[in-house]
């Protein structure tokens, strides 16, 4: 395998790692730990609920990857995304995140090296692929990092993401 398939490779799976494995399993964890209604709270006017922040999680990837890469048609109603107060379930919020692990998944398996470098236009910019799933890792982190902190701030417990797991090794590695 050549050097530009190797970091297209890495790049694929640094992906699916940080948003598939690692912040669709802990936004899934606050879900499983808040009630229906905590869901949807906004702690004030113009802070988002995890719902909202789920919707555009959802909303912002399919737009980036799914039509941005994956050429699929841009169907994406922003605005709508922080004005639900509810009208989806625990449960719904939950599969909209693994229907979109498969469909992300689907449109990174066949990307090749020339591609990541290709300009594409997506909401008012245009980038270039590379660009563009860096933007998803870095967004898909910072609203997880939202959705935690509500999540412990509502129910004040420690959402124990890294389990058993010894942060304080040195050089090992997992």
């Amino acid at each position: 395998m050549d050097t530009a398939s190797q970091i297209t490779e890495a790049l694929r799976r640094e992906f699916h790692r940080r948003v598939v494995e690692e912040s669709v399993p802990r936004i899934k964890k606050c879900l499983s730990l808040l009630s229906e209604e905590e869901v949807w709270f906004r702690p004030k006017e113009n802070l988002n609920s995890v719902g909202n922040l789920i919707l555009h999680l959802c909303g912002n990837a399919r737009q980036w990857v799914l039509s941005g890469i994956g050429g699929q048609p841009d169907q994406r109603e922003r605005d709508v995304e922080f004005e639900k107060e509810g009208g989806y379930s625990k449960k719904e919020l939950s599969l909209m995140l693994d229907e979109l692990a498969d469909a992300l998944n689907n449109v990174l398996n066949p990307l090749d090296a020339k591609t990541l470098l290709e300009v594409r236009h997506v909401q008012a910019f245009k980038e270039n692929v590379l660009a563009m799933l860096v933007h998803v890792i870095e967004h898909f982190s910072y609203h997880t990092g939202q959705i935690t902190f509500l999540t412990k701030s509502l129910k004040n417990v420690d959402t124990a993401y890294y389990g058993s797991i010894d942060l304080n090794r040195k050089g090992e590695g997992k």
